[in-house]
């Protein structure tokens, strides 16, 4: 980054600086003459950067990297010259000479010193090779493998910016850059509290006005009497003060919004310049990448281009160090998975070299990433096979998933596409790893497909760490941030569009039915008391285990800085930090992972209460509301529609122990309930509601197959208050029952 004291390096770190850096422009220049041989401005490159590292490794006295570079340098040369052309063999053999030149410059110094007396057996192996290679141009060199990097090592792993730059540079740690974030952080909150207080001047201003035209009224309305001297004197000294005090109050307030414009600019920028001070440019992540590419190419016999796009794309520093294990992840996908020989790529009428693309931009306030190829897409047909055979679903329900739906399953942890097992793939260690790695910087990742004509992968990220942009919403009277990037849609959701199934709410969306809970129970509030005929609805989650939150107000889109939690306090179920407001009032960001694993778990425990559908107004009329519990979901769905069609407002258990559940927590006028149910049957349930003090005079109703005399007696005996045969069961059977237990639906 810039700012380093370059006084304070060795002359080893230095040319471990300059070796990373110089070693970087060979390999793209590299990269580039094997496309085309003859570029003499990529020729002069290479030749100027291992000029540079012979000279850097004499000063040091590293006598095998002299040798190395001299080496490089002579080829180059010799190519200007036109005595060799570059063929594929010398790329791979110059790119070995430039592994070797990094992995003798990041050695530790106690073992330079040694090499720099005596060369290591592989820089004799290379010069060998590369005489060889040079001196029977038409032969195959043996040494294609690249040099193995030593532990710990890897490309662009200096916190040094070793990028050409005349500005000075100075070592900041970390911890330091945070705080300083942080304070400018505060400062810019602090700033933004200026301008509400500036608009209750303008109020304060508006009430004056006020003011002053009431006393003008008032001496309109004293104008028609006799007033003696001292009042008049009272009321001119009024005026006088009311005029001095509005000119004062003008004056005051045109010089507050002066310094609120210049204090909120002179924060921004304050924090604009430390938040720069964090980012670094993509092409610090992607650097390594065309080598990756390439090489990982050559190994499967495949001719593979990367094109990066957008390398001067700023990013949070934090964030990019995470992107470098998924990104390669996606790389080497693309290159194992993606694209084809280039035999099939002629079959398919395509160029033999196949092009994957690394795009970097920043969108909408976000950090978009592309990865794509131009294979020929994803066989939907065998990722059908493939769920199948490793039994994640039936072949008959595996039929009727759209392709959204299947390509979910790549994100599954152990899933591979791969029969056998290799060096690149197969192990089922995938893009599961790349989700959950996005997850812990707040991004998200889709993947889409054109076939014949190749696959994307987009990857959404917030531009810096340290700040978010969300949704505040008011749930029971206190203020939460939603990360926006968590946020699948808001919508306003009309209550006629709830509806009912296995127990559960419900809406569509998106033509798939998405859970309806409310974020007051969730958070652990109380019941939400909603008005209006729409409810605010924040739909989270993925695809496939998507739900709707309902929230009392949508309070508009901020972006926060975002303040750790005391640690003191531990995790805090379902926030995962703070921030402050404009106003300075705190407010809690919420997790919305852990806000997930909440609700699964309150449906398990089945004490999520229902949203009501109806208006929730002094006026409206109330409906009676009736328990239907039934393991047979046609049953179910057969009284719950005959009974909502007669105005009752009907709920639905699919158990006896969810009929349980739904009746200690809910209210209700009847309960209907079969006798045969697993966990817990009718019977069993009857007992049990008659015994609990608050439910013992609620009204059952039993609905069973059982006919017998005894069994009716059975069901009566337990406390039930009506025994119904399925056999004999119509539809004014069941209604003419609910009638005489409960009368009418509207109270």
């Amino acid at each position: 980054m810039s700012g380093e004291d370059l006084s304070q390096l060795s002359m080893l770190e230095l040319f471990s600086m300059e070796a990373e850096s110089q070693g970087h422009v060979l390999t793209t220049s590299l990269l580039a003459l094997e496309r085309d041989p003859v570029a003499a401005d990529q020729l002069a490159a290479c030749m100027r950067a291992a000029h540079s590292l012979k000279g850097a490794a004499r000063i040091v006295g590293l006598n095998a990297g002299v040798d190395l570079a001299n080496a490089l340098e002579d080829c180059f040369v010799a190519a200007q010259r036109g005595e060799v052309t570059l063929r594929q063999r010398h790329i791979d053999l110059l790119l070995r000479g430039v592994d070797l030149l990094n992995r003798i410059a990041h050695h530790p110094e106690a073992n330079v010193q040694q090499e720099a007396g005596e060369k290591l057996p592989e820089v004799s192996e290379f010069l060998g090779s590369l005489r060889l290679i040079l001196n029977s141009p038409e032969e195959e060199t043996l040494f294609t493998e690249p040099i193995p990097a030593l532990p710990g090592e890897r490309e662009s792993s200096s916190a040094v910016d070793t990028r050409d730059t005349p500005e000075r540079v100075l070592r900041v740690t970390a911890d330091n850059l945070n705080r300083l974030l942080g304070l400018s952080g505060e400062s810019l909150v602090e700033s933004r509290w200026l301008k509400p207080f500036a608009e209750s001047l303008l109020r304060l201003k508006r009430l004056h006005f006020n003011t002053a035209k009431t006393l003008n009224d008032l001496r309109e309305s004293l104008s028609g009497l006799v007033l003696n001297e001292q009042a008049l004197t009272a009321l001119s000294e009024v005026e006088h003060r009311v005029v001095e005090c509005r000119e004062l109050l003008s004056e005051r307030l045109v010089a507050l919004e002066a310094f609120d414009s210049r204090s909120t600019s002179l924060a921004q920028r304050l924090y604009d310049e430390a938040l720069g001070c964090r980012m670094r440019p993509f092409s610090d992540a992607a650097r390594a990448f065309p080598r990756t590419v390439r090489d990982l190419g050559r190994g499967l016999s495949k001719q593979v281009r990367l094109e990066i796009v957008g390398e001067e794309t700023q990013v949070d520093r934090d964030i990019l160090e995470k992107l470098d294990a998924p990104l390669g992840h996606l790389l080497r996908n693309a290159v194992d998975h993606g694209i084809e020989t280039p035999e099939n790529r002629r079959a398919a009428g395509k160029p033999d070299e196949g092009v994957i693309r690394l795009e970097a931009r920043h969108r909408a306030g976000m950090l978009q990433i592309l990865v794509s190829d131009d294979g020929p897409g994803i066989d939907l047909d065998q990722l059908r096979q493939t769920v199948v055979e490793r039994k994640l679903t039936n072949a008959e329900i595996a039929d009727k998933l759209t392709p959204a739906e299947l390509l979910e399953f790549l994100f599954l942890p152990g899933f591979t596409m791969k029969d056998t097992v290799t060096e690149i793939s197969g192990r089922g260690v995938g893009l599961d790893a790349v989700q959950n790695v996005l997850k812990q910087v707040r991004g998200t990742i889709r993947v889409s497909f054109e076939p014949g004509k190749g696959t994307r992968f987009q990857l959404q990220l917030p531009l810096t760490m340290s700040v978010v942009r969300t949704l505040l919403v008011d749930i029971g009277g206190e203020v939460y941030a939603f990360p926006l990037a968590s946020i699948v849609r808001t919508i306003k959701l009309p209550r006629e569009e709830i509806e009912l199934l296995e127990g559960r709410q419900y809406f569509n969306f998106d033509r798939r039915p998405v859970g309806l809970f409310s974020a007051h129970l969730v958070l652990g509030g109380g019941e939400p008391m909603l008005a209006g005929d729409a409810l605010p609805v924040i739909v989270v989650g993925e695809p496939g285990n998507a739900y709707g939150l309902v929230a009392d107000r949508f309070l508009g889109e901020r972006e926060l800085v975002v303040q750790p939690l005391d640690a003191r306090l531990g995790k805090i179920k379902d926030i995962a930090a703070g921030a402050i407001l404009e106003d300075g009032l705190p407010v809690l960001i919420v997790d919305i992972e852990d806000m997930l694993r909440s609700v699964d778990k309150l449906i398990s425990a089945g004490t999520l209460s229902k949203v009501r559908r109806g208006a929730d107004t002094a006026t409206a009329r109330k409906r009676k509301r009736v328990l239907v519990i039934d393991d047979s979901l046609t049953v179910r769905e057969l009284e719950r529609k005959l009974l909502d069609q007669h105005g009752y407002e009907v709920e639905a258990a699919v158990d006896g122990m969810d009929g349980w559940n739904a009746a200690r927590t809910g209210h209700f006028d009847l309960i209907i309930t079969d006798i045969d149910m697993p966990r817990m049957d009718g019977i069993e349930l009857v007992t049990l509601l008659k015994k609990d003090a608050n439910l013992k005079s609620l009204p059952v109703m039993v609905v069973s197959y059982k006919d017998r005399e005894e069994d009716r007696l059975r069901g009566l005996a337990a406390g039930a208050d009506y025994y119904l045969t399925k056999g004999s069961f119509q539809d004014e059977t069941l209604v003419q029952a609910v009638l005489d237990l409960i009368g009418e639906a509207e109270a």
